[in-house]
């Protein structure tokens, strides 16, 4: 485990809900990688904070599913399985269905407008050379998607479903920095974007329903495929 210069922690705030977005976001980012060890002793000097904070934020973090207890009882950031891969693109995609349904009734065109820019913004990764310093790092490339993900989401009208979404994508992201940090061309989401947004924008539920199974099947495929190749390794 190999941290960075820690974030600042104000003491007029609760030292727990900053512990614990502090590391929120450092396994989110990948800064904590799948399968580190969160020993206590190392974050709280790195966080510079007591014990009791500490284990408050890795105990939230636990019940969401981003730290997971290993046979020793230690403490690690979660590793994602094949198996909980296809879990989770399964869920997704029951609720994504619904998600670009609602879009197609209820988006407003401001919301069409911000969808659109996302999918031109992956668009517009494919003009840049890896050469160029403004190429996007996979980590912007995941941002990207989760916008587009989740404005779509949005624009359904359905905050339940929103608020099901999110606790899913905290889980992809996992699974998606896991997958990047050994294929960064896992994540191939430009024509599909723009196929689901073309549907959306259309107010064709029916197309949009068919362009989001496709997409997320075909990523659910990558995605595991990437898995099972370097779990064998």
């Amino acid at each position: 485990m190999i941290l960075s210069s820690p974030p600042t922690i104000r003491r007029g705030k609760s030292l727990y809900e900053q512990v614990y977005q502090a590391l929120r976001s450092a396994i989110l980012t990948g800064e904590l990688a799948p399968a580190d060890r969160l020993v206590e002793t190392q974050l709280a000097e790195w966080l510079q904070v007591s014990r009791t904070p500490l284990r408050e934020a890795l105990r939230q973090l636990q019940q969401e599913g981003l730290v997971t207890a290993d046979i020793s009882g230690g403490l690690r950031v979660t590793t994602i399985t094949a198996a909980d891969a296809r879990e989770l693109y399964d869920c997704r995609l029951a609720l994504e269905c619904l998600a670009v349904t609602g879009a197609c009734n209820h988006a407003t065109p401001e919301q069409l407008q911000r969808i659109k820019a996302c999918v031109m913004q992956a668009e517009s990764i494919g003009a840049l050379s890896p050469e160029k310093p403004d190429q996007l790092s996979p980590q912007q490339l995941l941002d990207v998607d989760y916008q587009f993900h989740h404005l779509i989401a949005e624009s359904s009208g359905n905050q339940r479903l929103i608020t099901l979404l999110d606790s899913l994508f905290d889980a992809m992201a996992l699974l998606r920095i896991q997958t990047l940090k050994q294929n960064p061309n896992v994540l191939d989401i430009r024509l599909e974007h723009r196929q689901i947004y073309d549907a959306i924008a259309n107010r064709d539920p029916e197309q949009a329903t068919a362009a989001i199974t496709s997409h997320l099947t075909a990523s659910k495929q990558r995605v595991v495929r990437e898995i099972e190749s370097y779990q064998r390794e």
